[in-house]
């Protein structure tokens, strides 16, 4: 084999991605046995996907969860867009350090610290726990990611093309929003995706600032675990796997063909 590839890497290789996938491929495998004890295979049966259609409790966490995902989302692609701007734009202001501090603080925060300082917080304001004080945690979590990469975009972006949109006279917002944002949009559309599959997978934060009826889908299957593996958790997780697994896709997908654009326009430019 090659220096690059040699058999202790692909043994290596083999180990490490069977550990992290093998578990996933099981969970999956055993949503579809027809058995109700999970760790014996009965035969394949979509029962238990069937079964979840009459499960209200587990409909309802999900409906909790998508609703958050994407509000928060949303609220931190806008906010972490804004972070973004000024971080690029302005380079020299007054509190610049602090504030790109607080920007990316999530991101090597741990998660029990910020579920628990959230906490405080709510307690200390009285502000009632359930869908608003999950949805602002899980804004305060994944506002960083969209913005590094947005941030990554925008130090790549031309700014003479929205200074050549205001010479001709196109207010400052107007220009932002007809020229800059097209060209950064695949950043801020795989920001956004981050940030709701960010959002789905999240437990520890939401169990801090949840309350009633504001149970999301990580923390029920939580506590349907506690008290024991079922089939219908099986079938359950395989679901938030795939919807994971597709927000990535995209998410990275999205990111390349941002890269490809990148480069593309450098190589027109440089030929011009």
């Amino acid at each position: 084999m090659g220096r690059g590839l040699s058999l202790f890497n692909v043994v290596s290789l083999v180990v490490g991605f069977a550990f992290l996938y093998l578990p996933i491929l099981l969970l999956v495998v055993y949503s579809f046995n027809a058995s109700q004890l999970v760790t014996v295979w009965g035969g394949f049966s979509t029962r238990w996907y069937t079964a979840l259609a009459g499960n209200r409790l587990f409909l309802d966490a999900a409906f909790v969860t998508l609703r958050v995902g994407i509000v928060s989302a949303t609220l931190a692609t806008i906010l972490g867009t804004l972070a973004a701007l000024a971080l690029v734009r302005h380079k020299r202001f007054r509190g610049r350090l602090l504030f790109s501090g607080m920007v990316f603080a999530p991101l090597v925060m741990p998660e029990v610290i910020t579920g628990l300082s959230l906490l405080l917080l709510f307690v200390a304001i009285d502000f009632d726990r359930g869908f608003w004080t999950v949805t602002i945690a899980h804004t305060t979590l994944t506002m960083c990611f969209v913005a590094v990469v947005v941030q990554s975009r925008l130090v790549s972006f031309d700014l003479s093309l929205e200074e050549a949109a205001q010479d001709l006279g196109c207010p400052p917002w107007k220009a932002f929003f007809l020229v800059t944002l097209p060209v950064i949009w695949p950043a801020v559309a795989a920001g956004w995706m981050l940030a709701f599959t960010l959002s789905l997978d999240d437990l520890v934060i939401a169990s801090f600032t949840s309350g009633p009826g504001a149970t999301t889908l990580p923390m029920r299957i939580y506590s349907q675990v506690r008290l024991g593996v079922t089939p219908e958790i099986n079938a359950i997780s395989t679901i938030l796997i795939a919807v994971v697994a597709v927000g990535v896709v995209i998410a990275s997908l999205l990111t390349k063909r941002q890269e490809v654009r990148r480069l593309r326009d450098e190589r027109l430019a440089a030929g011009a």
